[in-house]
């Protein structure tokens, strides 16, 4: 898979994957989801014992094909300013790619989407990686317990599977776009309660 850098460079993202990698899909004129995504990857950053840079690398690919490098660091760039511990920024890496590559990524790590209209529907997750590139566990949702990271981490790095979490969350809260935040999800709930005590 090649994708393209900062710096417009094309890079085979194989050798980039040379420790263990959070990778977040998002496009980076998402009205909806991805903001709240990039800020609960921010916060993780920021509020966890493993270090960015030294214990692993965050790499957040757009699957818009139209989206730009200069639009993604610029992204970045907001992004950082809201993390306040000393980390390597160079090793949040922003990649934009063509149709091709990105339906080879996303497919090879189960990541799905579809174009609707000016925008995508997509899922919010990151997804952790291991040094070999070996799908080691998912994280849904838009915000990330710090042990949580931790261990998808030290998973990563072990080349163990972990279980995927925060399921829960995917299915007892719906995200309301209007107003830029999870709701809790009654029907869903109501329905799981109705079953349970039949």
């Amino acid at each position: 898979v090649f994708l393209t850098d900062k710096d417009s460079n094309q890079v085979n993202l194989k050798s980039i994957i040379d420790k263990p990698t959070i990778l977040s899909f998002v496009y980076f004129e998402c009205p909806g989801l991805c903001t709240p995504l990039l800020d609960g990857i921010s916060e993780v950053i920021d509020r966890s014992d493993v270090v960015l840079g030294k214990d692993y690398q965050m790499i957040t690919i757009s699957f818009n094909k139209d989206d730009t490098p200069k639009l993604g660091q610029k992204k970045k760039k907001n992004y950082l300013a809201s993390i306040k511990k000393q980390i390597d920024a160079s090793q949040w890496i922003w990649l934009t790619g063509d149709s091709v590559n990105i339906e080879k990524i996303t497919d090879a790590v189960g990541f799905k989407f579809k174009r609707d209209g000016e925008d995508f529907l997509h899922p919010a997750s990151i997804i952790a990686i291991s040094p070999k590139g070996k799908v080691t566990r998912y994280l849904h949702g838009t915000y990330f317990l710090p042990f949580d990271l931790k261990m998808a981490v030290v998973e990563a790095a072990e080349e163990k599977s972990g279980p995927t979490i925060n399921k829960l969350l995917k299915f007892c809260f719906s995200y309301d776009v209007e107003n830029k935040k999870y709701v809790l999800n009654i029907t869903s709930i109501s329905g799981s309660l109705i079953i349970i005590l039949v």
